[in-house]
């Protein structure tokens, strides 16, 4: 599963956890501190034998505060909001913008979780999940995070990314995505495949940071009144449509333009002037010499011995009387 969404390993399938995963998480992790409680306190207590009562009075309430309340903020705050039994049940504490929780939240939610869990058994952090939308507890409020759910069932729309309006199709059509790197088309695809549920606020907040980057990578702001997720859609559809041009339209030999009828040279039209030979000069027929008919006009007046113009050649020309 992957959870890198915007630069640190922030989960995706953001939906807020039910109180029943979170009471069972809640169980698991105070029966591991309590476990680790009682082997360090058996450990001190022989170490500590030769001390006095107020001596190991003090150090039992040192390992009290370490163990049950300061093991859990470390661990939270290594483990980026996971501890032992959230990550059993698929669970994650998150900020409100949906980014990976830091020493101050871990420390604000133990504190307030020794009054909710310890001191109260549990009563007030679950009135306040019950009272809460979406299921959170004082010490959550107060440090301003969320416990989600990471596991989320795959369902048919998984790989599904929702298309941008009509309006906002083409129109970015001129921006230059050379710059967006792979990791973060990535995040984009993810948030939109991934984005029906996840937490409304927190579904916002992460379509107006990958908006945000991508508008930072491309030089261009996002139009006003347009929504980061359909920005985003409509970007990374003009990305696949220009690797679909890249991949089927560009392979070959680039074809010659059909001739259109408004202006412009036309580099190979099917035919036209320059498609035609130029004419070969007529070839003229020898004319063969004419020879008049015996006994005609044409013939002339025979000579005295009768046959001379027979013998003479004809030159077609009539001689004269």
């Amino acid at each position: 599963m992957s959870e890198l969404v915007t630069g640190e390993a922030v989960a995706l399938e953001l939906r807020p956890a039910k109180l029943p995963s979170r009471g069972l998480a809640v169980l698991l992790d105070l029966a591991a501190a309590v476990t680790v409680y009682i082997l360090v306190t058996l450990g001190l207590v022989a170490a500590t034998a030769s001390l006095d009562e107020a001596a190991r009075t003090a150090v039992s309430i040192a390992t009290f505060v370490l163990v049950l309340v300061g093991g859990p903020i470390l661990v939270e705050t290594l483990t980026h909001g996971r501890s032992l039994g959230k990550l059993a049940c698929g669970l994650r504490v998150v900020r409100d913008d949906g980014g990976p929780i830091r020493f101050r939240h871990a420390l604000v939610r133990g504190l307030l979780g020794v009054i909710e869990i310890l001191m109260t058994f549990g009563v007030v952090a679950c009135v306040a999940s019950l009272v809460s939308a979406r299921g959170r507890r004082l010490g959550d409020v107060f440090a301003g995070t969320l416990v989600v759910r990471e596991r989320v069932p795959a369902g048919g729309q998984g790989g599904f990314v929702p298309p941008p309006p009509p309006w906002l199709a083409g129109r970015f059509s001129g921006l230059d995505l050379s710059a967006v790197p792979d990791g973060l088309w990535l995040a984009v695809r993810q948030y939109l495949t991934r984005m029906r549920q996840l937490d409304p606020q927190v579904g916002w907040s992460m379509a107006e940071r990958l908006a945000s980057d991508v508008a930072g990578r491309t030089g261009a702001p996002v139009p006003p009144g347009v929504p980061p997720a359909m920005y985003l859609a409509a970007v990374l559809q003009e990305r696949q449509a220009r690797e679909a041009q890249r991949m089927f339209g560009g392979g070959g030999a680039p074809a010659a333009p059909a001739p259109s009828g408004a202006g412009g040279p036309v580099l190979a039209p099917p035919a036209g002037p320059a498609a035609v030979p130029p004419a070969a000069p007529p070839v003229v027929p020898p004319v063969a010499p004419l020879v008049p008919p015996a006994g005609s006009e044409a013939a002339g007046n025979p000579g005295p011995s009768g046959g001379a113009s027979a013998e003479r050649p004809a030159t077609g020309f009539v001689p004269p009387a």
